[in-house]
């Protein structure tokens, strides 16, 4: 059978990191952040970084075990058995589309605002251009990664520098819905910091993933962090926030009070290569994620197939986009991304709970090792179980009813594959 092949370096998969946390982040979710919590927005940035950082951690220690294209399917399986796995698996597989389908109609909404194009139509072409550049192969969507995230960056950058001559200008205290709204933007921010976990889905394709893929989460964990607060900072400087949460281009508002029109184009532009980026690197790790259970015997074989031309999974690749194609017409932008925030927190248990397990049923595994713990219960991933308890907790009600009947119905496709593949 055609293999998957370790082409990946350490900044390569760093890169790719960042550039699938930032674009998310800022260019999609700031505006509605803004609302929530006022000038106070880059508390909810720092209070989302924490909550992000405690399982990105237990992520690190993890991928040092076991480097395994499954992923967070493998870590639950050697903890937590098949079943616990499955359901994992099932909600990141959730997690991948709903994300992915966020982050297309950002896409497509940013488009709509410079050329006046209807939204879902633009998102789906964008679905299929992915699909094109997923085959094609991991090599050079990382190559189109690391472009589009230098561009990325160089978009924050000018929102930065604009900010410089207004910070001051207002109350950063200042909250639009007291602390409680603060709290409600850093859980619609977290998912701005999703990306992280990723990266380990790519360890079957990096060069010495027991050591590569822990630092590119910390890497891409400190990077994004500075970045999101500085933004976060000078787009309440320079407009009002109720302005930004009005706005359907937020930062690319932000741009236009100080250059004009011109900048307004430019950081939409931006914002384009932005959102495409973190829709490519959603559907990429979620076609990972499938070609690593299917490897686990979870689900049938056919998604194992590697191309033998661009060797890359074109079964797996091709079954997510499609499943991304028709959340689109959720159309709700604020409940889908809080519905990928469930998915999400939901696994960080999950996670967190399976590194104290190791701590203490296989103390002899080696790897990287969580700073933090009395004796032999580690710290960092109980507070991480906390968090996501909390954040999931204070999700709107309607997202928490949809979240039960997904999970209900990922029990019921598991006893269903269990007859045959388990």
């Amino acid at each position: 059978m055609v293999e998957l092949q370790r082409t990946l370096s350490l900044w390569q998969v760093t890169f790719m990191s960042v550039g699938i946390i930032l674009g998310a982040g800022i260019y999609v979710i700031i505006g509605e952040a803004a609302g929530l919590s006022g000038n106070s927005i880059w508390l909810s940035f720092l209070i989302a970084a924490f909550v992000a950082t405690l399982t990105a951690l237990s992520y690190a220690e993890l991928s040092s075990i076991f480097p395994k294209a499954g992923a967070e399917y493998v870590y639950i399986e050697n903890s937590f058995g098949n079943r616990a796995a499955w359901i994992v698996a099932w909600l990141l597989l959730l997690g991948s589309v709903i994300g992915g389908a966020t982050v297309a109609m950002g896409f497509a909404q940013y488009f709509s605002a410079i050329f006046h194009t209807p939204v879902i139509p633009v998102a789906l072409l964008l679905l299929f251009v992915i699909i094109i550049i997923l085959i094609v192969g991991v090599q050079q969507t990382a190559k189109l990664t690391i472009v589009f995230t230098a561009i990325e960056i160089s978009g924050l950058a000018i929102v930065i520098f604009i900010g410089i001559p207004f910070i001051g200008s207002v109350n950063y205290l200042q909250a639009a819905q007291g602390f409680k709204g603060i709290i409600e933007a850093g859980i619609l921010i977290f998912f701005g910091y999703l990306g992280f976990e990723g990266i380990t889905r790519l360890a079957e394709e990096t060069t010495n993933p027991e050591k590569n893929i822990p630092r590119a989460i910390i890497y891409s964990m400190i990077i994004t962090t500075i970045l999101y607060v500085l933004v976060g900072v000078s787009a309440v400087s320079v407009i009002p926030w109720q302005e930004l949460s009005a706005s359907q281009a937020p930062l690319a508002t932000v741009a236009k009070r100080i250059f004009g029109d011109q900048s307004f184009l430019i950081l939409s532009v931006i914002a384009l290569f932005s959102t495409f980026n973190t829709a490519l690197m959603f559907l990429l790790t979620g076609s990972r994620l499938i070609y690593g259970i299917a490897h686990q015997e979870a689900i049938p074989k056919i998604f194992t197939i590697v191309g033998r031309r661009f060797r890359t999974p074109w079964v797996a690749i091709v079954t997510i986009v499609t499943a991304t194609m028709l959340f689109l017409f959720l159309g709700n932008l604020k409940t889908i991304a809080n519905l990928t925030n469930f998915t999400i927190f939901s696994v960080f248990i999950f996670i967190n709970a399976s590194v104290i397990y190791f701590r203490y049923k296989k103390p002899t595994m080696t790897g990287f090792r969580i700073p933090l713990h009395v004796g032999r219960f580690p710290v960092v991933p109980f507070l991480g179980i906390l968090t996501s308890v909390f954040m999931i907790v204070n999700l709107p009600f309607d997202v928490l009813i949809i979240g039960v009947i997904l999970v209900v119905l990922g029990v019921v496709v598991d006893s269903i594959l269990n007859l045959k593949y388990k």
